[in-house]
């Protein structure tokens, strides 16, 4: 089981941030890795494709921090904390959007496939996931207690 969150995230807690990027003539490098960009030791990546419109996300993570990068094409995050909620777009391959733990978000898929790379510092367990909203407001709730 994993250790109990110490702390409850916000929205005002979510940040885009810059990966570091060297353009060339012939292109650009974007880079990913724990000492350079991303604020923490990497244990899983997955990428997500989708067709226009799809919905994917819908859930948040008891422990998980996330990095999403869309690596083409453009999504749009609502990140929602029970309280409030604000929504991101990811169309630059430099830019990720940092989630915290605790808190629930739904992406929304606004070009045809779309790819977007989620760099987390958790490998997969299923009980970190809490995938209805409902039960999401509850632990919220005995969060704030």
């Amino acid at each position: 089981m994993l250790a109990a969150v110490m702390k409850f995230f916000h929205v005002s807690d979510v940040q885009t941030i810059e990966l570091p990027r060297i353009g060339r003539a012939d292109g650009e490098l974007v880079i990913a890795e724990g000492s350079a960009g991303v604020p923490f030791a990497i244990a899983r990546v997955f990428t997500l494709r989708a067709p226009l419109g799809a919905k994917r996300g819908v859930h948040a993570h008891r422990h998980c921090t996330q990095l999403l990068v869309c690596v083409h094409g453009s999504v749009e995050i609502m990140s929602d904390d029970s309280r409030d909620r604000r929504t991101y777009t990811l169309d630059q391959t430099h830019v990720g959007l940092l989630v915290p733990p605790t808190i629930w978000n739904s992406i929304t898929f606004r070009e045809a496939n779309s790819v977007l790379m989620v760099i987390c510092d958790l490998p997969y367990r299923e009980d970190d996931y809490i995938r209805e909203y409902s039960d999401y407001l509850e632990f919220r709730k005995a969060g704030a207690s």
